[in-house]
């Protein structure tokens, strides 16, 4: 399987689903984190700004934990759809909100090239799945991380959308 034009994160509907700062497409301020199936695990390239600085010349620690959650959460609702044989524009939809997240950074991340993260689904429990996510710069992994994700109540779901 290769990668497709539209991301995950385009599917999230209703508009107040693409809210979000790390990855909402309607968050003019936002990060705009888009992930994307490649085979058996996600995808998302994140380039950060001269103003995403820690110390001159390396990325701070909370991007990179914002666009891993993100990145991690979306994959999540991907992988539940997967799990069930649905298509993601299908109803009733899947949302899913970070449970837990562990951040290892385990090298600088240089700001300057692109960072690209990648989730690999560990478990799907249920109303959680655990997504294994790395984050790399110009081929050096820097940070693993793993998230915990919690599938968001289709009646909350239906309360925000006044079903």
């Amino acid at each position: 399987m290769t990668q497709t034009d539209k991301a995950i994160q385009d599917y999230y509907y209703p508009d107040y689903f693409a809210q979000c700062y790390g990855c909402g497409r309607l968050n003019a301020h936002g990060h705009h984190v888009r992930t994307f199936w490649v085979g058996e695990e996600t995808v998302s390239t994140f380039v950060p700004e001269p103003y995403h600085t820690a110390i001159p010349g390396y990325v701070y620690g909370g991007l990179i934990a914002s666009i891993i959650d993100c990145h991690g959460t979306g994959t999540a609702a991907a992988a539940a759809y997967r799990a069930a044989g649905r298509e993601m524009d299908t109803d009733p939809r899947l949302r899913f909100l970070t449970a837990s997240l562990r951040v290892d950074y385990l090298k600088p991340t240089p700001l300057g090239p692109p960072l690209e993260l990648r989730g690999q689904i560990k478990e799907i429990k249920g109303r959680k799945i655990t997504v294994g996510i790395t984050l790399s710069a110009e081929g050096t992994v820097c940070v693993r991380a793993e998230l915990l994700a919690v599938q968001v109540p289709e009646e909350y779901i239906t309360n925000l959308i006044g079903g």
